[in-house]
């Protein structure tokens, strides 16, 4: 009897990344494969990218590098939006034998069954961004302890420095129905928090047949959506990743406030807290309305982890602008920053636009707004000291010890039980490590 092939993954990007690379893997599994870790040495690498900074080249190229070196003779095929913007890029990568775009990665088992190792470059198989038009479900299992739920995909919005819209396509959405089956499916393995993930979660609801041009209305919004998950039973935590703004509405942010399952943790974009940079960006909200936001969270839920996005260097950026950003931010009652620094995206509106902030300036202002984020999260973690939180348990990478998160999102360390690993206990937070950490005595095993 013949062995069968293998295949290993690489996943860089986003937890919507993720939760797609966990779906391509059960249909290798499905198709008879078996799936190894990166560094055993498969027949197939498949590695999913990520556009989001001008850094996907370099890294794409690096972990094809590395994929041959644990297998010299192994198929390299590369998915993701990096895949959809410049596939034929990709494929001139030495060692790259066949390219994916968005329409066809789910169709993968298609064009790996007869791959051959051939000199010269990659196959592409990428068409245009609007063949996109399914809804392909995905989560991810197994290789961390809570799973990544995707319920959305592709974006509607025209923010003048991204991308998705050109590697993803239009917003379309699974149905509550098919969430809710994938949730429960979840449950019996045993997962004990869900993370729900999608391009613009908070667009959930289009649906993906379009006839004569024309959309259907929306079946349900994203407060149908989470009213229904709230039911599921087995699952005790559901966190939503990331949620514009102007879509995080007041019925939302009540019902995660009164809910039992949801935790209170949101992670709002703001790109910039200058209102001329904003429209710039063509963003759909000015900073009063995200100021308006983390009241309305922090009145209902005090206790609340609030993350934030922000774009340091846009064109047109100047000091004071970003100051003003500073500031803005500064006084908002958040918990941490993601910083990013503007990089040019091609085929954006951006990209064409004057006064560009060199790139030395826009690291300076990255290291202001980092720093900051330090300062406040160090000063969410103190607000919590000698308070008893409920944690999932899961593994570190420094021998004895073992991690978790609290319901809203405070990272504890504690020293390792293999018994606890993907449970749920009661700690006590006691101070913060020289890690950053909150250091806990843990209290009671509840589940």
């Amino acid at each position: 009897m013949a062995t069968p092939k293998t295949v290993a993954f690489y996943t860089l990007g986003c937890k919507l990344n993720y939760s797609e690379t966990s779906a391509i893997g059960r249909l290798f599994e499905e198709g008879g494969y078996g799936v190894v870790n990166f560094n055993e040495g498969a027949d197939i690498y498949v590695i999913n990218t990520c556009s989001v900074t001008d850094f996907a080249d370099r890294k794409c190229r690096k972990v094809v590098r590395q994929a041959l070196r644990q297998a010299p003779h192994a198929n390299v095929v590369v998915v993701g939006c990096y895949a959809q913007l410049k596939p034929q890029e990709i494929a001139e990568i030495p060692g790259v034998d066949l390219v994916l775009g968005a329409a066809e990665k789910f169709r993968i088992l298609d064009f790996v069954d007869d791959l051959s190792k051939a000199p010269g470059n990659g196959l592409v198989h990428a068409s245009e961004v609007t063949e996109a038009k399914d809804f392909v479900n995905a989560f991810s299992f197994g290789d961390r302890t809570r799973s990544f739920l995707k319920v959305q995909d592709g974006c509607d919005y025209k923010c003048s420095f991204c991308t998705i819209p050109l590697a993803r396509g239009k917003s379309r959405s699974d149905t509550v129905e098919n969430v809710l089956a994938n949730a429960r499916k979840i449950a019996k393995m045993g997962v004990k928090e869900i993370v729900l993930t999608g391009v613009n979660l908070g667009d959930f609801g289009n649906g993906t047949e379009v006839i004569e041009g024309v959309k259907p209305k929306k079946e349900a919004m994203f407060i149908d959506l989470i009213r229904e998950l709230d039911k599921v039973e087995g699952i005790e935590r559901f966190r939503i990743s990331s949620i514009e703004p102007n879509l995080l509405t007041d019925e939302v942010i009540e019902f995660v406030a009164q809910s039992q399952r949801f935790v209170p943790h949101f992670h709002v974009p703001l790109q910039s807290g200058n209102n001329k940079q904003l429209k710039a960006m063509r963003r759909r909200y000015k900073r009063e309305l995200y100021a308006d936001r983390v009241t309305k969270i922090k009145s209902l839920m005090p206790h609340c982890c609030i993350g934030v996005d922000v774009i340091v260097g846009f064109p047109g950026e100047t000091e004071e602008d970003f100051l003003e950003t500073y500031r803005f931010v500064n006084e908002l009652d958040i918990s941490y920053l993601h910083v990013f620094t503007y990089s040019e995206r091609e085929n954006t509106l951006a990209a064409e636009m004057p006064d560009v902030v060199p790139m030395h300036e826009r690291r300076r202002r990255n290291e202001m707004l980092r720093i900051l984020s330090e300062k406040k999260k160090r000063y969410f973690y103190n607000q919590h000291l000698n308070e008893t939180r409920k944690v999932l348990f899961e593994n570190s990478k420094t021998p004895g010890q073992m991690t978790g998160f609290t319901d809203n999102y405070v990272k504890i360390t504690a020293p390792y039980d293999p018994l606890l690993i993907n449970e749920i206990g009661e700690v006590y937070l006691q101070e913060i490590g020289n890690e950053g950490n909150v250091q806990v005595n843990i209290l009671i095993e509840t589940h």
